[in-house]
């Protein structure tokens, strides 16, 4: 996946071969050239590339407030907050038929901002739920209970949800995973320095807030907390790090549904499967049996009451956004520990965000309405073929694989298929019950009708051509259990410029190698290679090629582990392997679609950069932003992607154009002797 941004803009066309010098000479005399405008140039490339291509613009542009970073991403997601406001504004006035999108979108919309009616509920919508929690009195009670929250949207002991069987890419399965913390990550519980120490107390501090709000006494409130503290630290001692949920095969244990007492009893596998309301399953997939074993253990060694407090904490926190702002603030000033934000976002952004979460492919429809077109989706189409092409070409000459791997590798390559733009065909979001009179009420409906959509994908064969993105999503992914990529409209835009004003070079590095190429890499990066063409965990290497493969990527790892964005925090280089190989393949990839045009060939300068040197400035365009300290060191430590400046540092270093484009020598900083460049695809 190339970026984690919820919201976005519209794409903007890519800008196609021809006619480039027309389309420049409109640029420099209506816009500001983006790539020229950003430069640091008192900082050397060979120095810091990524200071040097983004520097100008990061010195000029602090970050806001309400915000943990500041970026492109960003100014796509701000600008494009606005145009689903419209849209949300126009569904809100009209007179829509019940049921239909726009008075879906409406009615949320109205609930979302009605700070009056939410102020005056308190926490009212949620006092049934909580009564439900009271009902706690043992194992049994807790379990069906945790089963009747999950369908609304509150999760706690694991994680449980409906995919694609690795194994068996034409049967949707049902799987268990480890989960119930309540910090990002397992590493938060066990971290002794200062700033990890200072999380676990203030975790302490919030947790008794949240309790307060709804009723218990501060001395009842803080022990619930220290119990909560030290039950998801026992979770977190039975959970795997993150960088071992990367092999596909050791987390992968397909059980049936009647040997599943052997991981414990306690957590009553067939009641709880039967009350989620799931039919016909005769087998489950676990991915790391000790937690699931270790929690059944936990269930009865830890007091009733323990599991009572976690649970009910859980549920006010999952809701906290959609309760009087009291609970959102609290909530708002704990993340700030992990965001660095300094203040709240307003309301009517928001209600936005939490419209994209449960509806983004409903307001999608009215968005392509607007802002996209068939012959965009058919320019990007285009695009992607010609990156395929150019990964055929260089496995072709690579000297390390055999050819036997080498024709499989085709076959699959071939068979990847592409998603652009949005949906062919939308889902049906009619049967979601969406009214004015509830914003928390809204959120359970909308949790509850996924719930059902979701288990009703069980026993039925896979669609294929489902999107779990939304059109305007600022995001593109590469999913390997179905062997395609997603390319939403969203993630091409340059905020601010027209495609047609985007010289070939710019767009091949920010579109072509950052995305495109990105994603299709990883459909041969440590994870997507162990599956076949056909979507299947299966593999088709030698065992001298895979060996090969991995010895390389051991380079990779090396490479990044070294990396050390903020004192005494370093990348994880196993963990981010994946995205750090696609990123050196998509710009590799990118590089052989780019030779292939008019203006490579014609190798003219424009602002005076070379046609290569826009092309890395391009991607590294991709890249563009700063954030906070406190977002950083939780990226570092919870993310399988590394920090923006090292995805920009890290891979040009391997890659023989760029040496040249920038006159890059031994005794700089980017320089890497090129026996000791990373070299994969």
């Amino acid at each position: 996946m190339k970026k984690l941004i919820l919201l976005s803009f519209t794409v903007c066309m890519i800008a196609s071969c021809n006619n480039q010098n027309k389309k420049v000479k409109e640029t420099e005399a209506s816009k500001p050239d983006i790539l020229l405008t950003n430069l640091d140039t008192t900082i050397s490339p060979g120095q810091d590339f990524f200071a040097y291509a983004n520097g100008g613009w990061i010195n000029k542009n602090p970050i806001p407030n309400d915000q943990s970073a500041w970026g492109i991403g960003n100014l796509v997601v701000e600008e494009n907050l606005n145009r689903l406001k419209t849209i949300a504004d126009k569904a809100m006035a009209a007179n829509a038929k019940q049921n239909s999108p726009e008075q879906q979108i409406g009615d949320f919309w109205n609930s979302a901002m009605d700070s009056v009616k939410i102020e005056q509920e308190g926490f009212a919508p949620l006092q049934t739920y909580l009564d439900k929690v009271n009902t706690i009195k043992d194992v049994p009670s807790l379990i069906d209970v945790v089963t009747q929250l999950k369908k609304i949207g509150s999760s706690t002991l694991f994680q449980d949800f409906v995919t694609i069987d690795p194994k068996r890419s034409d049967k949707m399965a049902y799987m268990f995973f480890q989960g119930g913390l309540g910090l990002p990550e397992r590493e938060y519980y066990f971290k002794t320095d200062s700033s990890n120490v200072n999380i676990r107390s203030a975790y302490v501090k919030y947790i008794v807030k949240m309790l307060t709000m709804v009723g218990e006494d501060s001395a009842s409130a803080l022990k619930e907390a220290k119990d909560i503290l030290a039950l998801e630290t026992k979770l977190a001692a039975a959970s795997r790090k993150v960088e071992d949920l990367r092999d596909p095969y050791t987390n992968y244990h397909k059980i049936a549904l009647n040997k599943l007492n052997s991981l414990g009893e306690n957590i009553q596998w067939k009641n709880f499967i039967e009350n989620m309301g799931i039919k016909n399953l005769d087998s489950v997939i676990i991915g790391q049996p000790e937690f699931f074993t270790a929690l059944n253990g936990l269930l009865t060694s830890l007091p009733i009451n323990a599991w009572k407090s976690y649970v009910k904490f859980n549920l006010i926190n999952d809701f906290a956004l959609f309760l009087p702002e009291k609970f959102g603030k609290e909530e708002f000033n704990f993340m700030r520990l992990f965001t660095g934000a300094k203040v709240r976002r307003t309301r009517w952004k928001r209600g936005i965000a939490s419209m994209e979460t449960k509806m983004g492919e409903l307001l999608g429809q009215l968005y392509i309405k607007e802002f996209f077109n068939e012959k965009a989706k058919k320019r990007y189409e285009n695009l992607t073929e010609l990156i395929r092409e150019g990964l055929k070409e260089r496995i072709s000459k690579l000297s390390w694989m055999d050819e036997s791997t080498k024709q499989k590798a085709y076959i699959k390559l071939a068979a990847i298929k592409k998603k652009v733009g949005y949906p062919d065909k939308w889902k049906d979001f009619s049967a979601m019950q969406i009214s004015k009179v509830s914003y928390l009420q809204n959120i359970v409906n909308a949790n509850l009708w996924w719930h059902t959509y979701e288990i009703n994908k069980i026993g039925k064969p896979v669609n294929i051509n489902e999107w779990s993105m939304y059109p305007q999503t600022y995001n593109a992914e590469y999913d390997p259990s179905t062997n395609q990529i997603t390319l939403p409209a969203g993630i091409f835009t340059v905020p601010g410029y027209r495609d047609e004003e985007l010289d070939d070079a710019l767009v091949f590095g920010y579109a072509g190698a950052s995305t495109i190429g990105h994603e299709i890499t990883h459909g041969f990066d440590d994870q997507g290679r162990q599956f076949d063409e056909k979507g299947n965990l299966k593999n088709w290497w030698t065992k001298k090629d895979e060996t090969e493969f991995n010895t390389r990527a051991e380079v990779i790892i090396k490479q990044f582990d070294k990396f050390e964005p903020v004192k005494g925090y370093t990348v994880n280089g196993k963990a981010t392997q994946g995205e750090n190989i696609a990123d050196l393949g998509g710009i590799l990839l990118g590089i052989e679609a780019f030779k292939k045009t008019d203006e490579f060939k014609n190798g003219k300068t424009i602002s005076g950069l070379t046609p290569m040197q826009r092309y890395f400035l391009g991607y590294a365009l991709g890249w563009l932003g700063h954030q906070r300290e406190e977002r950083l060191k939780n990226l570092i430590m919870t993310d399988v992607h590394a920090p923006a400046k090292y995805r920009v540092n890290g891979p040009f270093t391997n890659i023989n154009e760029f040496y040249p484009a920038f006159n890059i020598k031994p005794g700089d900083a980017m320089y890497t002797p090129e026996d000791k460049r990373v070299k994969i695809w």
